[in-house]
């Protein structure tokens, strides 16, 4: 598999679709950025192969951003021959974004390889809410996600609304898509104890969990602070920001323009165990997207979180948000900051309602949207895909790598080596986005 934009450890549903393939006797290599400057080249993460390159440095600028993609390409594509040496694949797995990676996917697909898409983001969309406009690089943008789709093998989207991208404006066929969510698994991802020291002193917390660019809506919720403090005359409440993002350095000088720093915490990048560590304490959590078209059509990570933990949830009123979160959510029209601060606070001061909405959502996530579902469908159309017979069913393993990795059959074993998949990818939770 390959992913650009997060180290694999931090990537929650590039995990769980590892584990899925390992749990089916595939073999897994992934390529994607170095976690921390010091780590190995090569390592193993929860039995997966994985060889990692230097990040570039943060960027900003239209030449900046090209340079960094061309790099991060170029090593990819070393490190896709090194695995085809080393461990060798059939599959080359992409996740974006960027929308790059499908010249190395028809480069592999020469030599006998398969090439499977992974959408997390509508990358044209993406542009068009970070920058409010189209142009020319908006052109460019659609005809390299439409050469992805022409060369992929298989489409896997995030959402059904992504599916209706792939379909209706890549013109691929409905037959080579499939949906695969980036739900939970409500059997790793529950509610702990509670640490008060999380809190700052205060009675409640509150969190918001993922990406911090100017599409997220993390402005507009600062705002909402501010009100909550200063205009509503508040102090009961804490507020996490959980994550990190373009914007993370611009957003920490804004907390002290609209002097709130005191009431919020920047984590900064979190793993697994923190963010199940902050959500295990919260008692609301936030996704204040403003409204467009890709958060629209987008399916937010930290919203699923959320409600896996057992959190009611303040969120803008967007149609994949509606869908997934239903009564477990409630809405806030056009992410408008005022209603946005009057609804926290409506929430924090009745307990029932905060147990009614914790309640329908973790059963939503247990019922209708559990990981293993969706892991049925992934697995699924791997199978189909290199005409592979699973063997029976492993148990999952915890992409927090708790307890030993489960033995292969003997078939798996047999074919290990033959099914290896290589692959790279964006929710923290983003956090990726239609994934998001």
């Amino acid at each position: 598999m390959v992913v650009q934009n997060l180290p694999l450890r931090f990537d929650r549903r590039v995990r769980m679709e590892c584990q899925a393939l390992l749990g089916a006797g595939y073999g897994v290599t992934v390529i994607c950025p170095k976690a921390m400057p010091d780590e190995p080249d090569q390592h193993q993460l929860d039995g997966v192969t994985v060889r990692s390159y230097p990040a570039p440095p943060a960027t900003s600028g239209l030449l900046s951003y090209v340079l960094e993609f061309v790099v991060c390409w170029l090593r990819t594509a070393r490190l896709s021959v090194r695995t085809a040496r080393a461990e060798g694949f059939d599959v080359l797995q992409a996740c974006n974004p960027p929308d790059t990676y499908w010249l190395l996917g028809l480069v592999w697909k020469l030599r006998g390889k398969k090439f499977v898409f992974d959408q997390h983001d509508l990358c044209p969309e993406v542009y068009e809410a970070k920058f409010g406009k189209r142009g020319a690089l908006h052109r460019v943008l659609l005809l390299l996600e439409r050469a992805t789709y022409r060369v992929a093998d298989r489409v896997i989207s995030p959402n059904p609304s992504y599916q209706e991208i792939a379909v209706e404006r890549g013109g691929v066929p409905v037959e080579r898509t499939t949906v695969v969510m980036s739900t939970p698994d409500p059997a790793l991802m529950v509610r702990r104890d509670v640490d008060p020291s999380l809190r700052a002193g205060r009675r409640r917390l509150v969190c918001y969990v993922g990406i911090m660019g100017p599409q997220d809506g993390v402005d507009g919720l600062l705002e909402a602070i501010h009100l909550y403090v200063h205009a509503m005359g508040r102090d009961d409440a804490h507020f996490a920001l959980l994550g990190y993002g373009d914007s993370l350095d611009e957003l920490k000088a804004r907390s002290k323009r609209l002097r709130i720093e005191d009431y919020v915490t920047f984590t900064g990048r979190v793993d697994h165990d923190e963010l199940n560590h902050w959500l295990s304490t919260a008692d609301v959590g936030v996704t204040p997207d403003p409204p467009c078209e890709f958060n629209d059509r987008s399916t937010m990570n930290k919203t699923l979180e959320y409600m896996a933990h057992g959190v009611p949830v303040v969120a803008s009123d967007l149609k994949e948000t509606r869908r997934c979160a239903g009564p477990a959510a409630e809405y806030v029209p056009d992410a408008d900051p005022a209603v946005m601060a009057k609804t926290i606070a409506a929430v924090l001061d009745d307990p029932a309602r905060r147990r009614e909405m914790a309640m329908a959502g973790r059963i939503r996530i247990e019922r209708h949207l559990a990981w293993p579902d969706q892991a049925r469908a992934y697995l699924a159309m791997y199978n189909h895909l290199v005409g592979h017979q699973p063997p029976a069913m492993l148990p999952a393993m915890s992409v927090s790598g708790a307890g030993p990795r489960p033995r292969l059959p003997k078939a798996g074993r047999t074919h290990e080596r033959a099914l290896h998949t290589v692959g790279g990818t964006s929710e923290n939770s983003n956090p990726g986005r239609g994934a998001r």
